[in-house]
């Protein structure tokens, strides 16, 4: 019996390994091999952790008609390359629409149906929406949108934070394509004037999707955006972050609090859920309480209780973080303060005896007391529970196979807004070029940068007195608290992004830095 360190996509048969079904194949899991001499035996690999499945095996030498030896290998690397295999047998979204183009009467029929359960001919369309979803997930893509206009209809893919244009499906195919996006939604495809909002879920290679979606009428046709979230994705831990040491210590100071109320800010998208679920995975769950409650939940947590927020049966975030505290926890997670009595509620639970976790929307951490005041809470209940506020951003990593290096201008370090220190004069650093391997962005994968202070005692009194923004950003600096760009430096710095990449997602400062 072989045994193989490891599999590379190279060694895959990929014409037999498409004779057979996906779902057969994940069973073992087992996937055919590029064998010397096909014609009379054929190498399977199969995983090397998991019994032999001899009947799958069986079932194998028949299909192919020649005998089957089985090479030994590891378990992941037979999944990851089914999925490679099935994604790339699967139809482009441009391949797809050349089918539809090619089928005039097709394109009459879509044109003049307007419910797509009474088409007869709907496959097509189907198939178009199912390629958008399938080669959005193979494109990293974050969500999907559908932008109808007077005479084109357009499709993008948001890939690390940024819209890319993928094609341009004819205008007779946009009712049809929404219809079918709102039965997958168990939305009313009746309903062409109001926003609607839905949800379901596809497996796409094996691979649960989470797919939101919202549907909002315009001027030419109603805008679809799918948010998509793969639930087999891996959960960051906290040192997975990309934290500075000094930006860990403290957040890993803030989990070990007894009470207290902890914010994460930062716009939609900025990577805030996976910060706080990497906080909780800190916390030691066999002797604590831990609840959530989340709209939606994004992943699972072993050992916490994660509550949905339904507010066509009015259950929101108020309701439920009133019924949440009457379950006797210790840790509790709300996904997000959008109004005063949550916040109310928020705020008395870290008073007694809790410790808190939230996301609020604001562009910089100082924001979020003055945001709170600005909803209606009282300064002297936030300075007595505010324990830390943590703004972030994701930037986009530079693609290794294309970066172009410079050396570092005091230009940089000026528009940064950052001291000579942070981003010394002839530093090596990289500028985005664009590739195959990117797809000619010049990037691929984001890391968050963090703007972290913790509440002294002096930004206490400052916020019980109600002072203003600029006020406490002075404070703030005075005991150490870094921006956003000045964390980004750090990235800067080591190669990892560009200068223009974090300008794009910080603000500028009102306080000059000098040099």
């Amino acid at each position: 019996m072989r045994h193989w360190k490891r599999l590379s996509a190279e060694q895959v048969d990929v014409e037999r390994t498409l004779m057979c079904t996906l779902p057969v194949l994940r069973q073992g899991p087992l996937i055919p091999l590029l064998t010397p001499d096909s014609n009379y035996r054929a190498w399977v690999a199969v995983a090397h952790d998991s019994p032999l499945p001899w009947e799958l095996l069986d079932d194998y030498r028949r299909m192919l008609g020649c005998e089957v030896d089985p090479i030994y290998v590891p378990r992941d690397d037979i999944l990851m390359l089914l999925n490679q295999v099935f994604d790339m047998s699967s139809a482009s979204a441009e391949q797809m629409l050349e089918d539809l183009s090619e089928d005039d009467d097709l394109n009459r029929k879509i044109e003049e149906v307007g419910d797509l359960l009474e088409s007869e001919d709907d496959a097509p369309v189907i198939r178009l929406v199912n390629t958008l979803i399938s080669q959005a997930m193979k494109d990293r893509a974050s969500d999907i949108h559908i932008e109808p206009f007077e005479l084109e209809v357009l499709v993008r893919f948001r890939i690390d934070g940024v819209l890319h244009t993928v094609v341009h499906p004819p205008k007779g195919v946009q009712a049809a394509m929404i219809s079918r996006i709102k039965v997958m939604a168990n939305l009313d495809i009746a309903e062409k004037r109001h926003p609607q909002d839905g949800r379901y879920r596809v497996k796409i290679a094996g691979r649960e999707v989470d797919v939101r979606v919202s549907i909002l009428p315009t001027a030419f046709g109603e805008r679809v955006v799918m948010r998509l979230l793969d639930r087999s994705s891996k959960i960051l831990t906290l040192p997975e972050l990309g934290m500075s040491e000094p930006q860990f210590a403290q957040m890993r100071r803030v989990i070990r609090a007894p009470h207290g109320i902890a914010l994460i800010t930062g716009p939609t998208g900025s990577g805030k859920s996976t910060t706080l679920y990497a906080a909780l995975m800190e916390v030691d769950r066999s002797n604590r309480n831990v609840m959530t409650i989340e709209d939606p939940i994004e992943y699972q947590l072993a050992g916490v209780a994660q509550m949905q927020v339904q507010p066509k049966i009015g259950l929101n975030f108020s309701t439920g973080l009133r019924s949440i505290l009457r379950q006797d926890p210790d840790i509790v997670m709300i996904g997000e303060i959008r109004d005063l009595e949550t916040a109310e509620i928020a705020i008395q639970a870290s008073l007694t005896g809790h410790l808190v976790f939230a996301t609020l929307h604001t562009n910089d951490a100082l924001s979020a007391a003055i945001r709170l005041q600005d909803m209606g809470v009282e300064p002297y209940l936030l300075a007595s529970s505010l324990m830390m506020v943590q703004a972030q951003r994701l930037i986009r990593r530079i693609c290794p196979q294309c970066h172009t290096p410079r050396s570092s201008m005091a230009e940089d370090a000026r528009v940064m807004e950052v001291a000579l220190d942070e981003l010394p004069v002839g530093t090596t650093i990289y500028e985005p070029n664009g590739c195959d391997h990117c797809m000619h962005t010049g990037f691929i994968g984001r890391i968050a940068i963090y703007e972290i202070f913790l509440i002294t005692e002096a930004l206490r009194n400052a916020i019980h007195g109600g002072l203003g923004w600029t006020e406490l950003r002075h404070i703030a600096k005075d005991q150490g608290m870094r921006s956003l760009r000045q964390d980004g430096a750090r990235h800067v710095r080591a190669g990892v992004s560009s200068v223009d990449e974090v300008l794009r997602v910080s603000t500028e400062e009102a306080i000059e830095i000098e040099a």
